[in-house]
């Protein structure tokens, strides 16, 4: 600040250029105005026409700006960390395993805090060290300063009485009229130096004050401190520096004795310096205030770089995942290609191998997969046609016998034996004809028609049954598929007439078809009123060659749902044992129709 009177600077503090007369341009011409000059902004306040105070002060709006960002920023940090910790220790109350499970970090977040502790930790280690490295260097070099503020004292005031005879023994020294020359002294040495000094008598009492209010007041002893006193007057130590306090403040004081001629102390001198720890604090705060900002900063810039470094190595991982997810034994797996020799590369490296291993072992299995369906067929088909054989086999030999004996009925024996061999060489036809079919539905031969038309055709053939009732409930729009409609035209007969056959102990027999449209596909229902599936054979009805038939292949449930997987649908049932039971065909629609 500086202190105008007349236009002439009569008091100033710090070392701000104030100029050492102002012209009539620079008087404000309000009681308060603000300017600015370069780094700094100014505050002048003319409290009367003779006198204008000018404080300074230097423009720190950006470097404010940014701790405040700081500040808030970390205490957002803060309270988002006490948040979440009290929300997930509210909703686990406090049980080990799902505190076991919040601290299962991915290796994203582990890598995030990683980084950000590392710089937490680093932000406390190098504050804590440079504070208490600021504290040592701040009160040696007060101890220093105010060593050799003493030493110079004590030669003024030892100059200033040497001239004293009566000084010399230390008993006149404090009489009321040198006493009052000792006061003088002591006021100017403090006037000088800007600090308080005090004088004790060779017994440790207060003589002299530059400051005597907090000593009459009460506020401060007027004796020396003992431990000063010991080392001053027992130790004859030539200085000494304590610690003392004033209510909440602590300072330092340094003491040192006023020797004569003779080298005998006859007083003992003390420098308080209460200014010391708000100096201190001070200086410690700024030092905060800035690496709380460099920290901040640090701090954004490590999350920046965290976020690239798990980006980088989870998209790697990622890939892999991608990549397992997407093996399957029916096609050939892609190997993953990487350049970097580090370890990741080695995990794909490994990973390419088990790709190559399961794609080999992926062609044998299937390869003798392959050879066990033919296998099974081979035997089912020879296991099929042998049923036929043997009756037309016993029928021939009992012709030939008959022939043999010359009996009389050989000509009706010949036409019941040719039934029987035209019932199983059509029997065989049919079983061809299964495993035919069967073998081809892995062919589809997709076209565009309506699933109405197909029903229809259905129902009218089985309407005309006498024993047979047709419900049919149809929606009330066009079903268009996309499918082999052969395919489709065999799965809803075999599954109408397994309704038909259903029934064992009823003449009545029912087929009810229900539709039930979505936004993309057709769900089809086909009830009977039968006994109902037993439990212990619900889980082998689609199996191939499992049938409750006697003159079953066991292929028509199995071929059903194959020819449903290749129109991309699905089926399932439902069942209650003397109830019946529903089978549900669901097919996709043809895109664009619904």
């Amino acid at each position: 600040y500086g202190v105008y009177n007349n236009m002439d600077l009569v008091n100033y503090y710090n070392d701000y250029p104030f100029p050492t007369k102002l012209t009539l341009d620079q008087l404000p011409k309000f009681e308060y105005e603000t300017r600015k000059n370069k780094d700094f902004e100014e505050l002048w306040y003319r409290p009367s026409s003779e006198k204008v105070v000018v404080i300074t002060k230097k423009d720190n709006s950006f470097i404010e700006g940014i701790t405040l960002f700081s500040y808030l920023f970390s205490t957002f940090l803060l309270l988002l960390f006490i948040y979440r910790t009290t929300a997930f220790l509210v909703k686990s109350r406090f049980k080990r395993k799902a505190l076991t499970e919040y601290f299962q970090f991915s290796i994203r977040s582990q890598i995030h805090s990683t980084l950000l502790l590392v710089n937490l930790l680093s932000f406390i280690v190098i504050g804590v060290a440079t504070i208490l490295f600021f504290i040592k260097r701040y009160d040696r070099n007060n101890q220093d300063k105010l060593s050799r503020a003493i030493q110079i004292m004590v030669n003024e005031v030892q100059n200033q009485l040497a001239g004293h005879g009566s000084f010399n023994n230390g008993i006149l020294l404090f009489e009321t009229g040198a006493n009052r020359e000792v006061e003088k002294l002591m006021q100017d040495i403090s006037e000088i130096h800007g600090t308080d000094v005090n004088l004790y008598d060779t017994s440790g009492t207060l003589r002299v004050s530059s400051n005597p209010l907090i000593y009459n007041k009460g506020v401060l002893s007027e004796k020396m401190n003992p431990l000063a006193f010991y080392n001053l007057n027992s130790r004859k130590a030539v200085q000494f520096v304590a610690n003392e306090q004033m209510g909440k403040v602590d300072y330092i004081s340094v003491y040192s004795p006023v020797r004569d001629e003779m080298g005998q102390a006859y007083a003992y001198l003390n420098i308080p310096s209460y200014s010391t720890q708000g100096e201190l604090k001070q200086e410690i705060s700024n030092f905060l205030v800035t690496i709380i900002n460099l920290n901040a900063f640090i701090f954004l810039v490590a999350g920046a770089i965290a976020l690239f470094i798990t980006n980088r190595i989870t998209h790697s991982f990622t890939l892999i995942g991608q990549k397992m997810r997407d093996i399957n034994l029916q096609k050939i797996n892609q190997e993953i290609e990487w350049k970097r020799h580090d370890e990741i590369g080695e995990l794909v490296k490994e990973y390419n191998k088990m790709v190559h291993k399961l794609d080999e072992s992926a062609e044998a299995l299937a390869k003798s997969e392959r050879e066990g369906a033919w296998r099974q067929m081979a035997r089912q088909v020879a296991h099929e046609i042998k049923n036929p054989l043997t009756p037309m086999k016993l029928s021939i030999q009992y012709l030939q016998k008959a022939i043999d004996n010359n009996s009389g009925n050989v000509k009706e024996m010949t036409a019941n034996v040719a039934k029987t061999l035209v019932e199983q060489i059509d029997h065989l036809s049919k079983i061809a004809s299964d495993f035919s079919q069967f073998a081809n539905i892995g062919n589809p031969r997709n076209e565009v028609f309506d699933l109405h038309e197909l029903i229809y055709s259905l129902s009218s053939l089985y309407d005309a049954m006498e024993n047979v009732n047709f419900i049919w409930e149809p929606v009330s729009q066009r079903v268009m598929l996309f499918a082999d409609k052969t395919q489709l035209n065999r799965l809803f007969t075999n599954l109408m007439q397994n309704a038909i056959e259903a029934p064992e102990n009823q003449e009545q027999r029912l087929i009810e078809v229900s539709e039930r449209i979505s936004a993309d596909h057709i769900t089809v229902s086909i009830r009977d009123n039968g006994g109902g599936i037993p439990a212990v054979t619900r889980d082998k009805i689609f199996m191939p060659n499992f049938t409750t038939k006697s003159s079953g292949t066991g292929l028509g449930l199995a071929m059903s749902r194959s020819i449903v997987e290749q129109a991309h649908g699905d089926i399932w049932f439902e069942t209650e044992e003397g109830e019946g039971t529903i089978f549900y065909v669901k097919l996709p629609l043809l895109r664009g129709t619904h």
